[in-house]
């Protein structure tokens, strides 16, 4: 399995450049293997791209920005389902990737595993007793110090939304900007085309002027030929008529 990593290497957003590098920095730190497609030098990249990310994953312009993360077909997500991934310690589940042996992903997952099957027994000790501890409820152990504990950790998740809300705005803007640049970059690309259009235009008009004025000019050359031809006939024939006229004269003298 080969994950793929597209990516635009002459971007002029500052915000996907530095997205582009947390994604390939990550992935060679955790050193999977990935390839690299550009999308701004090769137009397959992108049309590819384009066309297999998701409807429903695509922004509200329907054009998906980089970075855009797939393995081999199948689609893992951009950049904002990236960071979530590895936020939650499930950067391997995102890819598709079974997790290395030892990592916190793989140790989270056994305990996933572990809670859906049931919780094992707790085991003896070497003298056969067990853990008392193991069958008193913990708010019985612990006391007051367990309330204090919940409310504490209570303040600690509304902070924690709170920090949350705070990320998600910042994220939201910048995909706002993103769609707001994607959109500046594909009007300019219009406006281009417009511009070429209108030149090509503006070259066939003048291509046709210089034709038919090239076929005027022929025409009137012609004209002029035909003309200069007639008038050396004309010439001739007057200088055939004159000589003609000297020999009767000379011959009534005679």
């Amino acid at each position: 399995m080969v994950i793929k990593v597209f990516l635009a290497s002459s971007s002029g957003s500052t915000a996907i450049k530095k997205k582009q590098q947390d994604v390939v920095g990550f992935l060679e730190a955790l050193k999977v293997d990935y390839t690299q497609l550009d999308i701004a030098c090769n137009e397959e990249n992108r049309m590819w791209m384009r066309q297999n990310v998701p409807v429903d994953k695509k922004p509200t312009n329907g054009i998906p920005l980089p970075p855009q993360i797939f393995n081999e077909d199948s689609y893992c997500g951009d950049y904002d389902t990236f960071f979530d991934a590895k936020e939650d310690n499930s950067v391997y589940a995102f890819l598709g990737l079974p997790p290395p042996p030892g990592s916190k992903e793989a140790e989270q997952a056994a305990k996933v595993l572990g809670v859906e099957n049931g919780t094992p027994a707790e085991e003896p000790k070497a003298d056969g007793s067990v853990d008392a501890s193991a069958e008193v409820p913990v708010e019985e152990r612990n006391g007051d110090a367990h309330g204090e504990e919940e409310q504490a950790a209570d303040e600690e998740e509304v902070e924690g939304e709170g920090e949350g809300g705070e990320e998600e705005d910042v994220a939201d803007e910048e995909t706002a900007g993103d769609e707001a640049l994607a959109e500046e970059e594909e009007e300019a690309v219009e406006e281009t085309d417009e511009v070429t259009e209108q030149a090509n235009a503006q070259e066939e008009d003048e291509q046709e002027e210089a034709d038919e004025d090239r076929e005027e000019e022929d025409l009137q050359s012609e004209e002029e030929e035909e003309l200069r031809q007639l008038e050396d006939e004309e010439e001739e024939e007057e200088e055939e008529e004159e000589e003609d006229m000297e020999e009767t004269q000379e011959e009534e003298a005679e």
